[in-house]
């Protein structure tokens, strides 16, 4: 703008106008800000930054908004006062970041406030795999089309039988099983190993006599009677399939499937072999557990279904303070680490521990900073034969909570803690069971965003689950490298949102703002590098151009 140019011959699509404005300590000042820069307001404490930036720019770009609202939902805003100023021309959609935590959510997280964790849940739910706790096994559950390719991979000319359990309930006897059978269409059923006619086991149930025609039947129905019996479903031959027996075969299997109640049982006739039985289920379980099929909502902790039932999402509950329990950790067990275990009856606790601790090599005299996780569950749980730990102490003393001084001492040592269920992380246990390259979604929210980096970095997936992942994987690794570019990198993503400075609050907010891709809007900030280390202040920089690059006005 030259000296000669008047404010108000400006075009609006290039240049934010402000003329006379008047709010707070401001003289009626007049400006023309240019349209999608980085621009930056300074001036002395009181000069009248946040005045211009916040109470006239955002405030008139934020009435605005709310004018162009239904008269409906205005009525729930309340009346929004506009600034003192003659005219604002050219002014964009405005969106503050300001230096104040802006939710006091106890659910809100780092990971769902820049919207990484809503990823994770999608990323696990559709390529995350489950594996039993009992055995490491992968939890697999069979279809249609598995069995199908199971037959087809077979070799050529093989005698295959289709068949599934029979089911009996405990109110009919096998002559009325067997007619509802026979009245579903179904003509026989194998009974230890051979092929027998519905109707014969019901004629010979009928008659109950044992001629030399139904003396195979009477074994067969002993055998019957043993529950030893499948329903037939059909015979195949292995072979090459057109499509028209390869629909025969996925029919077949699809009634096994239903009539098995989720179970069908592929016998292969091998010449010179024992039959042999291949079990296949469409149920979600393995080593006796039944699983829960991945879902979003199963890793989602502000869901009933996927929080921890124990502290319900929270991540923490009522209980023993470990840092009231042990308030100086520099001290070791016989050092009188354990604050509880003082005085003339409670430090019998700590004699029985030392003198017992000796057999599972409990370093009592290591500081208990210094103690391995492992050293301190047993120092805390003790084990199921002779040591007790420090929750058995507590045990017994809500076992005499009917006495004052024990509860007295129960009230001193209680506060927030970690929940011991979901060890922080909010979710219920079997969400931990689904994991990406041996990591569970509990695992990377504990990481910080540094090392969540470079694990995704290092994620190798197969071609099917590349093509599935791919676009969640780009959407991940943005704002993950936005958080590290604003000196965020040491945050985990299961930090509680409420616990941030004002200074990361607002890097946070603009986290968002970039993985958004907002464009065309005025982005107002408040000192952003406020608490961030001056060799991350580079970075912070590049962050504002990328923001402003997007097509957005930057007014820091």
């Amino acid at each position: 703008m030259t000296k000669t140019t008047r404010i108000e011959d400006l075009d609006s699509r290039e240049f934010i106008i402000v003329k006379n404005a008047r709010q707070n300590n401001l003289k009626g000042i007049s400006l023309a800000i240019p349209q999608g820069k980085l621009v930056v307001i300074t001036g002395v404490s009181g000069s009248g930054k946040s005045s211009l930036a916040f109470d006239t720019l955002y405030a008139e770009g934020h009435r605005r908004y709310v004018e162009s609202l239904s008269s409906y939902i205005r009525q729930f805003m309340g009346k929004i006062e506009k600034p003192a100023v003659d005219y604002i021309k050219g002014l964009s959609p405005a969106v503050a970041i300001q230096q104040k935590v802006n939710t006091v959510n106890p659910r809100s997280t780092v990971g769902t406030a820049t919207e990484i964790y809503d990823y994770f849940k999608l990323l696990f739910a559709r390529v995350g795999k489950t594996y039993s706790p009992v055995s490491g096994n992968l939890v697999n559950r069979d279809t249609v089309t598995t069995v199908v390719n199971f037959i087809e991979n077979l070799e050529e000319g093989l005698k295959i039988q289709i068949l599934c359990p029979i089911f009996k309930t405990e109110k009919r006897s096998w002559k009325d099983e067997l007619g509802i059978i026979l009245q579903k269409g179904f003509s026989r059923i194998e009974i230890g190993g051979k092929v027998v006619q519905i109707e014969d086991i019901i004629t010979f149930t009928n008659t109950g006599k044992i001629d030399d025609d139904l003396k195979e039947i009477a074994k067969m129905y002993e055998v019957l009677l043993a529950k030893n019996a499948y329903l037939l479903i059909d015979r195949i031959t292995s072979t090459k399939t057109d499509e028209d027996n390869r629909s025969r075969m996925a029919d077949s299997i699809q009634t096994a499937f239903f009539e098995g109640r989720g179970d069908c049982i592929i016998e292969v006739f091998e010449e010179g072999k024992s039959p042999k039985k291949n079990l296949f289920s469409d149920k979600f379980e393995l080593d006796g557990i039944t699983f829960e099929e991945p879902s979003v909502n199963l890793f989602t902790f502000n869901n009933p279904y996927g929080a921890c039932k124990v502290c319900e999402g929270f991540g923490n509950v009522i209980g023993i303070d470990e840092s009231k329990v042990i308030p100086d950790t520099s001290l070791s067990v016989y050092e009188d680490a354990v604050a509880c275990w003082k005085g003339e009856k409670m430090t019998e606790w700590k004699e029985w521990f030392i003198k017992k601790s000796v057999a599972y090599d409990f370093p009592i005299h290591r500081p208990y900073n210094q103690l391995s996780r492992a050293e301190k569950d047993l120092l805390w749980k003790g084990n199921k034969k002779e040591l007790e730990g420090i929750n058995d102490f507590f045990k017994y003393v809500e076992s005499k909570s009917y006495k004052i001084q024990y509860r007295v001492m129960l009230a001193r040592y209680k506060g927030r803690t970690n929940c011991m269920e979901c060890n922080g992380t909010r979710l219920r246990q079997d969400a931990n069971y689904v994991k990406i390259n041996g990591a569970c979604i509990a695992d990377l929210v504990l990481m910080s965003a540094a090392e969540l980096l470079q694990f995704f970095k290092d994620l190798k997936l197969d071609k099917h689950q590349e093509g599935i992942a791919k676009r969640l994987l780009i959407e991940i690794n943005n704002r993950l490298e936005f958080l590290n570019d604003v000196g965020l990198g040491y945050l985990t993503l299961n930090r509680a949102s409420r616990t941030l400075s004002g200074g990361e609050s607002q890097r946070i907010q603009m986290v968002t703002s970039l993985g958004s891709n907002l464009t065309g809007a005025l982005y107002i900030l408040d000192e952003p590098s406020i608490g961030l280390h001056s060799r991350d202040t580079a970075k912070l920089i590049v962050v504002l151009k990328r923001l402003r690059d997007l097509g957005n006005s930057v007014l820091v």
